[in-house]
């Protein structure tokens, strides 16, 4: 099945423009894969998917323990060290109600004080257990939290807390990993050449899934597919090629924002693991597409005016899954009270799907280019599949961009700011 369908740009780019990019798309491809371009030192995650199943024993026996003693895990970490699992733990759970473990919290992306402290309520009372992610152990908002959760363990555990605490780090170096040695935590490694934006598919996203009950296996199988296909099939036919093409005439042409849409909620954080994948990515030396995110059709009453008839600087792209988990079909009432009997044995996806096929159609019209990335169903392989495809797009883009996707120097510009301010040493 092909995931891209650009059928809805062709008012705006032709197939003949589509092709002549083959030739600079495919050298792009080539510094990624074969390690030539800026950054080439970060991209370890493009044969991960292989190497990662040497992990999964090791963390399916960790995520037993915690499942066994652990009413909630709290994950300790901040950006790509967090985003993945979440967007994660969010498209393959259920909306409501019980996970299919523990129940898993996240600490250390935020310096509000209300947050954690209402967190610390929380957990009193509860069995936990604490997986802190960071490659250096020093980033400011995940090592307060670890500082602060690391005493509640403690009080609350004495020697115990070692056997509850989990480190995901840079094996070797580091001010965390000397802390796990000195204390006996179990290590999982990050490769010094994978970022933590495209970290997912090691134990950063692989660890909390286990815990909460998700084929981890499969997630591998899904990404290894989608890595197989990004790196034989031929331009044409190469979804994450032609999407990284794709963008980059977008924004050649003046236009600016990438929207990403879908009409399923549980993509909300995936929506915000895709922002920092692209924007740490490509926003720097004064270029890149501002990467946004909508859940339609609730953002159609808040963000559709501006889409429609706003300024036309954007483009979007639409996930959409081809088959709802659940479904229902909707009913005639006795007395049409709301004019809604002529949906009356249609199911909610149908009208859904028409909602995309419409709002898709309306935005054309107003001059809003669209693509379609287009996935069987939400399951554990998709998902894997779909962070692979938008990570090796990801890189391939950047190049075609004309920077380094794998840097982001902007990022340490508040910390120094901030340390200063701090009075740091």
């Amino acid at each position: 099945m092909r995931i891209i369908d650009y059928q809805h740009a062709l008012k705006f780019i032709t197939e003949k423009e589509i092709a002549a990019m083959e030739g600079e798309t495919l050298s792009a491809k080539s510094k990624l894969v074969n390690r030539t371009g800026p950054g080439s030192d970060f991209t370890g995650w493009v044969d991960y998917p292989l190497a990662g199943e040497e992990n999964i024993k090791k963390i399916t026996a960790a995520a037993r323990r915690i499942r066994e003693n652990s009413e909630v895990l709290l994950v300790i970490g901040i950006g790509g060290s967090y985003l993945g699992a979440k967007a994660g733990l969010e498209l393959l759970n259920p909306y409501f109600g019980k996970q299919g473990g523990p129940e898993i919290l996240f600490a250390g992306h935020t310096l509000s004080s209300s947050y954690t402290r209402e967190l610390i309520d929380y957990l009193q009372g509860k069995n936990f257990s604490v997986n802190v992610i960071s490659k250096s152990g020093t980033t400011t908002e995940p090592a307060i939290a670890f500082r602060i959760f690391k005493k509640l363990l403690e009080e609350k555990y004495g020697e115990e807390a070692r056997e509850r605490i989990y480190v995901t780090t840079t094996i070797g170096k580091g001010a965390l990993y000397g802390i796990a040695v000195e204390n006996g935590y179990e290590m999982f490694g990050i490769s010094e050449d994978i970022g933590g934006r495209y970290s997912v598919l090691t134990p950063v996203g692989l660890l909390p899934f286990a815990v909460a009950g998700i084929d981890v296996g499969a997630i591998l199988e899904g990404a290894a597919s989608a890595r197989e296909d990004a790196l034989t099939k031929p331009y044409l036919e190469n979804d994450a090629l032609l999407y990284a093409a794709l963008r980059n005439l977008f924004y050649r042409r003046g236009k600016t924002v990438e929207l990403l849409a879908s009409y399923e909620p549980k993509l909300r954080y995936f929506g915000e693991w895709y922002k920092q994948l692209f924007g740490e990515s490509e926003g720097k030396d004064g270029k890149g597409l501002f990467p946004a995110s909508v859940l339609y059709t609730t953002d159609l009453h808040s963000l559709g005016q501006y889409v429609q008839d706003g300024e036309r600087i954007l483009f979007e792209t639409v996930i959409n899954f081809e088959k709802p988990e659940k479904d229902m079909v909707l009913i005639r009432e006795e007395e049409d009270f709301d004019g809604l009997n002529y949906l009356a044995g249609k199911s909610l996806d149908y009208v859904n799907r028409q909602a995309l096929k419409g709002t898709v159609l309306a935005h054309v019209d107003g001059d809003v280019p669209n693509l379609l990335l287009n996935f069987p169903e939400i399951s554990a392989r998709q998902f894997g599949r779909m962070v692979y495809f938008f990570m090796f797009a990801c890189g391939v883009s950047g190049y075609l961009l004309g920077v380094n996707p794998f840097n982001q120097e902007g990022v340490e510009a508040y910390k120094r700011n901030m340390f200063t301010l701090l009075g740091k040493p």
